[in-house]
């Protein structure tokens, strides 16, 4: 067997293992990357700290530490009280708000699943307070999570415009976030009408018991449970501070990670006492997660899996067919397996596809992406578990079941209307 297919084999066996096994799929991707790469392989440990993505650590790290402050300082919660007082009594419009303040949260650096974390249960409480169905509310709030997550600013997006980028591939991260948010209002529109969103349009209520509602469901930090989230000196100069970030990245291509941790450090240094437990609260396995997996990659590229890869999926002959099916396996594997890990190792296996003038690059990886990252309402992954673990009014396993079969369906549908709206119809 050829070391080529041992990496691949690796490779799949990793995500096997990491979707069954509650391990870290970075330290697998670390470990494996030792293996194939000392063992199997014969270089030398230099070769496999090459492969590490220094400038992706400082990026993931950068923006999550960033995001952490702003979590912890309540400035997450004023922005999700800011949107739901948007409501004004129609609980058509509550869905909408869900998926707006998602896609807000991720498109200005917060982990898909930390949104949902944080808006889940309000979400779910307002479903159940108004007889919402509670599918259409997490459906929303997912995908209101994918609307937003390929923005320069999410890890999401860094990982593909990085992949991309180092590549030499054509890409363009506004064109790719512009791409992730049509297709999920799009979807979004379908399973409103599909779930008897329209229904609801013609109900309203007191704008009153919404805002009782938000204030319930509202998830303060802990120092400041029993008051009431408003604006405050440190929250306003939290939010100038994103929008500092916003402007250094994309006017004056500043790099994102050391500008976020720059702007985290002003922060810190305004308000010192306050970041106490900062640091634990930053997603390190979703950093080492993704750093492991992209270390592999290197070493799969190294020792020539790449350019294997390259070969076979340029005797299939045709670009748009292998477009199709590299957007089926990113929704079929990320339905199970960490979106981050896979995006992680798709966009470089995927490399034939891209560098072929005959097809638009942006197209297929915004395929790719988007079919890898919808999938997320599935129970098995972080998102669908967060709503799982936070529906009222319904027992758990009829939920389980739902989303269970809104992701079969979503999986079957998905990939192949990306596919369809930007490598045939858009490409």
């Amino acid at each position: 067997m050829s070391i080529e297919l041992i990496g691949i084999i690796v490779l799949l066996l990793m995500f096997i293992v990491g979707s069954v096994l509650p391990i870290n799929l970075g330290v697998l991707g670390f470990v494996a990357a030792f293996i194939v790469g000392v063992v199997f392989s014969g270089l030398n440990i230099d070769d496999i700290y090459s492969g590490f993505p220094a400038e992706l650590f400082v990026t993931l790290a950068g923006v999550t530490y960033l995001f952490s402050i702003v979590e912890k300082n309540g400035t997450v919660d004023l922005i999700t009280g800011w949107g739901l007082r948007l409501v004004r009594g129609n609980l058509g419009l509550v869905p909408w708000i869900m998926f707006l303040l998602c896609a807000i949260l991720t498109s200005v650096g917060t982990l898909g699943p930390a949104a949902i974390a944080i808006l889940a249960p309000i979400a779910l409480r307002f479903a159940a307070r108004y007889n919402i169905n509670p599918l259409l509310m997490g459906l929303l709030l997912v995908i209101g999570s994918t609307a937003g997550s390929f923005s320069l600013l999410n890890p999401y997006g860094v990982i593909v415009n990085g992949v991309m980028q180092a590549r030499d591939l054509p890409h363009s991260p506004g064109l790719l976030f512009i791409n992730a948010f049509i297709f999920s209002v799009f979807a979004s529109v379908i399973v409103f009408i599909v779930l008897g969103g329209l229904r609801l349009l013609k109900k309203r209520t007191a704008a009153e018991e919404d805002a009782a509602s938000r204030a319930e469901g509202s998830s303060a930090n802990e120092n400041n449970k029993s008051q009431e989230i408003g604006l405050t000196f440190y929250r306003g100069i939290t939010l100038l501070g994103i929008i500092t970030l916003v402007v250094l990245a994309l006017m004056f291509d500043i790099d994102i990670g050391f500008a976020a941790l720059g702007v985290g450090l002003v922060l810190a240094l305004i308000a010192p006492k306050q970041q106490k437990g900062v640091l634990s609260r930053m997603p390190w396995s979703v950093i080492l997660l993704i750093t492991g997996i992209v270390t592999y990659v290197g070493v799969l590229e190294t020792i020539g899996t790449i350019d294997y890869m390259t070969d076979l999926i340029a005797k299939v002959g045709n670009p748009v067919i292998a477009a199709l099916a590299s957007s089926y396996v990113g929704g079929i594997v990320s339905a199970f397996a960490s979106t981050t890990g896979f995006l992680a190792a798709i966009i470089p296996l995927a490399a034939p596809i891209l560098q072929d003038p005959t097809i638009s690059s942006i197209g297929v990886v915004s395929a790719i992406a988007i079919s890898s990252s919808i999938v997320d309402i599935s129970p098995f992954s972080t998102n669908g578990a967060l709503l799982l673990a936070n529906v009222q009014g319904v027992k758990e396993n009829v939920f389980f079941k739902q989303l269970l079969l809104s992701a079969v369906v979503v999986v079957a549908l998905g990939p192949g209307l990306a596919w369809l709206a930007f490598v045939l119809i858009a490409g």
